[in-house]
């Protein structure tokens, strides 16, 4: 009797480890589930741009570490040649292994010249995230980082963009893609490919690549990114040049220059294609433009 009383004891104990090892199988799948399920797993950025700064008159023109976080953080770059009003915005992505301080002494200067603003994360790891794995703490920290940036100064939402160079471009374009209703513009220096992701809005692309890249080779990359995404009704300005993995100066003015410019120019830019496109099938100039004017 003794004996059944153990085996007894013996099961209910087993019992009791076996259900509170089952509880906590189901706790865990569905914490995984809520992280899973969350903005950031899936590159969504939920920070926007408010009507007025919460923090009025705490950044000037210059670089301004954000503090965020230490010794891997973000700088903001504001221009000395802004023009009046709400500025426009580049969140600029380095390539792997590199930081923030790497990727603006690489086309920094150009963006202060275009008078774009520049927020320059780090990212958490080597690279980032979406590119090693899955989307997450470089989502997380980006939303922190442009929320602080919304609460120091007045940003331009129809000239917000998101740009980088070699992983800094691959994620670039997907988070651009997966955010197109935050970001208007997107700007990718020697891309890889483009991390699979739920896309919003329909925001514009320039693409820039060598033709001798040995890093990222031009025609397992850009070639192949760029058709597919014309095939997908985007808007893609696009650019090879005679050279490697490398962002020239010359392409390196023009993306922030594209980046920079109002809508009025980019009204102007869309009348100007119009009007060629036409006078190719035939019509007259001044019949195109006259149609076209009024349009607008």
């Amino acid at each position: 009797m003794k004996k059944s009383g153990d085996a007894a004891g013996m099961t209910r104990r087993q019992f009791g480890v076996m259900a509170g090892g089952l509880f906590a199988g189901y706790v865990f799948q569905g914490l995984c589930r809520v992280i899973d399920a969350a903005p950031s797993a899936q590159g969504r950025l939920t920070a926007r741009p408010g009507a007025t700064p919460r923090e009025s008159g705490t950044a000037g023109a210059g670089t301004h570490a954000l503090g965020l976080a230490s010794p891997r953080d973000a700088i903001l770059q504001l221009p000395r040649n802004a023009s009046p009003g709400p500025v426009p915005l580049l969140v600029l992505l380095h390539g792997a292994g590199g930081g923030a301080g790497g990727v603006l002494r690489r086309v920094g200067e150009a963006a202060g010249e275009a008078g774009l603003g520049v927020l320059a994360p780090d990212s958490r790891g080597s690279t980032w995230d979406g590119i090693r794995d899955g989307f997450g703490a470089d989502v997380m920290f980006l939303d922190r980082a442009l929320a602080r940036v919304f609460g120091m100064i007045a940003i331009d939402p129809a000239r917000l963009a998101v740009g980088g160079f070699s992983d800094g471009a691959t994620y670039a374009l997907s988070l651009g893609l997966i955010n197109g209703d935050l970001f208007r513009r997107v700007l990718a220096f020697s891309p890889g490919f483009i991390i699979d992701g739920s896309r919003h809005g329909r925001p514009r692309v320039f693409i820039s690549h060598g033709k001798s890249d040995p890093i990222l080779p031009i025609d397992h990359s850009s070639r192949a990114i760029v058709p597919g995404l014309r095939k997908d009704g985007y808007d893609v300005t696009y650019r090879e040049f005679d050279g490697r993995h490398e962002v020239p100066a010359a392409i390196a003015q023009e993306g922030m220059r594209w980046v920079a410019r109002s809508r009025q120019e980019r009204r102007r830019d869309d009348q100007d294609m119009t009007c060629n496109k036409r006078m190719g099938e035939g019509e007259t100039l001044s019949r195109i433009c006259q149609v076209v004017g009024r349009a607008s």
